[in-house]
């Protein structure tokens, strides 16, 4: 008898559908709302992914997940278990949109430590945000978000903590990464086991649909940072079977969920996995290996329709160029999906939200440093340089846009073009772009004409992964004057030609775990900041609305005797900068 392993994950839902993912312990039939699928195998481990159709626009429609015709989801409670005397948890629901909704709350975030969800870390990495979310969404289920953003590094597969290793390491005598790093596919499958199998997350997974991007610790640290990263790495014994676990794990777990029904029916690696006879672990490792060596030959960039916004996220990640003569951010093919996927047309979309896993917008001290190595690391200062430059790329993980300054100047002409709108018609109500990565929260406004929509960088991080007190005051210290005027020599010794763009920090800087959110109501944005607190309560640190005035003041954080925001001239220009 088939038993639910992992799951279920709802990934996706429209006016009349929805997608829920789910693991099993055997092959099943997997039946929700009387729509079924047969499991498909991967390694040993039994997968579906149900298309649920002939729902009703702006319904609530509660359900369970059969195996086989037998209940099992939501699982009878055992009375041996550690939970069994918590209160029983709400139903798990599908929410549908009403067709052309022009109302719509998203939550998102990035960097969430996997650790095993039976033990208390909070004292040491504080309150998971997403948990406190899920947790508010228990006691109140309509505090929830329409879709739920996870902006990357959903696991970490290069800082397994002791208390997981005993979960992830195998014995078997194979080359090995360093201890406590995920070896291959099975150990991956295990570590997402470990990153969703909190009770209330596990619940929220199943009631608020999901979209996900991977980040570098989803694969590895500064995974892909520079061509001298890659050469590297890929001398290790050990990274064939990491980079094949990590793609093929990644296009189970997280990718196949990000698409709707049509991108399904029309995807040729599914079909060939659903039909395989037995094992379908070797044609997926196949593709995952081809992903690694050939880019071009698999998109994980994804696109979503929710009423009137637009969501687009973009790999930045494992489509770059990292040639030190020809650096981009994503390669040529991925840009130009990127341009079409970006050109909305306003009369049916209103807001672009742009995910990034990666911030586009930094603060200008670290912009400059970035863009500074990579000129020098291309020659700006010398031959002899350049290998420095390399080190202290590695070492200080400088890999963001700045880093690709070409992609980013191309970015940058990109919003602005769409921002002021195209062919005589109005600009959109906002651009959002949406991002994590960076272990605090801030949010950056690029500076526009008159007539253009705003553009905001939106910075959420982490879910749960704090930086320690002494990095949180050297990162604070980036925002400050001086720091920028060192980014300036910097830039200017490398002979580095400018942004042309200019942005300012509004809100922020925060160090806290903490989970954003942004509801969208008409032409109007909303943007707000929560904190995780003991207790798993979570608490507004800061908001804006984008198409009006600001909701209200952020609270101040200290920095060296400097308050943010700041007062006086200072903080009224950041008003009118706000409107």
């Amino acid at each position: 008898m088939a038993n639910i392993v992992l799951g279920p994950l709802l990934r996706y839902v429209d006016p009349t559908r929805a997608t829920v993912w789910v693991e099993t312990d055997a092959p099943s039939m997997v039946t929700v709302l009387g729509c079924s699928a047969p499991t498909f195998t991967v390694h040993g481990r039994h997968y579906a992914l149900v298309v649920i159709e002939g729902l009703q626009p702006g319904s609530r429609a509660e359900y369970d997940v059969r195996l086989d015709g037998e209940v099992r989801w939501p699982e009878p409670l055992d009375p041996d278990r550690d939970d069994a005397g918590e209160a029983p948890l709400p139903p798990s629901v599908i929410r549908t949109p009403e067709t052309g909704t022009s109302s719509f709350r998203l939550a998102f975030g990035s960097c969430r430590l996997t650790l095993p969800p039976e033990v208390d870390n909070s004292l040491i990495y504080g309150v998971d945000a997403l948990g406190a979310l899920a947790r508010r969404g228990v006691e109140d289920q309509s505090a929830l978000p329409e879709l739920l953003f996870l902006a990357g590094d959903q696991v970490y597969a290069d800082e397994a903590t002791r208390a997981v290793q005993a979960l992830v390491t195998s014995d078997e005598p194979k080359p090995r990464p360093p201890k406590g790093e995920i070896a291959d596919y099975e150990e991956y499958a295990r570590l997402y086991g470990v990153a969703y199998s909190e009770r209330l997350v596990r619940w929220m997974l199943s009631t608020v649909p999901t979209v996900m991007i991977f980040d570098d610790h989803d694969v590895r640290d500064d995974w892909n940072i520079s061509a001298a990263w890659r050469e590297s790495i890929e001398a290790e014994p050990w990274w064939a079977a990491r980079i094949v676990g990590a793609l093929a794990s990644y296009w189970v777990y997280q990718h196949l969920g990000n698409l709707d029904p049509e991108s399904l029916a029309e995807n040729e690696m599914l079909a060939e996995v659903r039909a395989a006879e037995g094992d379908a672990g070797e044609l997926l490792d196949a593709f995952a290996e081809r992903a690694d060596k050939q880019p071009e030959s698999a998109r994980w960039s994804f696109v979503r329709d929710i009423g009137r916004v637009r969501l687009l996220v973009v790999d930045t990640r494992s489509a770059r160029v990292t040639d030190p003569d020809r650096r981009q951010m994503v390669d040529a093919a991925e840009w130009a999906w990127v341009v079409e996927g970006a050109h909305i047309d306003p009369e049916v979309t209103d807001h672009l939200l742009i995910g990034s896993s990666l911030p586009l917008l930094l603060p200008h001290a670290i912009h400059d440093i970035e863009a500074w190595n990579e000129a020098v690391c291309a020659g700006a200062w010398g031959r002899r340089w350049e290998s420095m430059g390399e080190r202290v790329r590695q070492a200080i993980d400088l890999e963001h846009w700045a880093a690709f300054i070409d992609s980013f100047r191309t970015m940058i002409a990109l919003l602005t073009e769409i921002a002021a709108g195209r062919d005589r018609r109005a600009p959109p109500a906002s651009v959002l772009v949406l991002s994590g990565d960076v272990h605090h929260s801030y949010a950056a406004r690029l500076h526009l004409p008159a007539g253009h929509a705003p553009v905001w960088q939106l910075v959420c991080s982490p879910f749960r992964n704090p930086l320690p007190r002494q990095l949180r005051v050297v990162t604070a210290l980036v925002f400050t004057k001086p720091f920028r005027a060192l980014g300036r020599l910097l830039v200017q010794s490398a002979r580095v030609r400018g942004p042309r763009a200019h942005w300012r920090i509004r809100r922020g800087p925060w160090f806290d775990n903490m989970i954003t959110t942004v509801e969208i109501i008409g032409r109007t944005a909303t943007v707000k900041w929560h904190r995780a607190l003991p207790g798993g309560e979570l608490d507004e640190r800061g908001s804006l609305r984008v198409g009006g005035h600001s909701v209200r003041r952020d609270r101040p954080a200290a920095v060296r005797g400097r308050r943010y925001p700041p007062r006086g001239a200072a903080a009224r220009r950041d008003r009118r900068g706000a409107r």
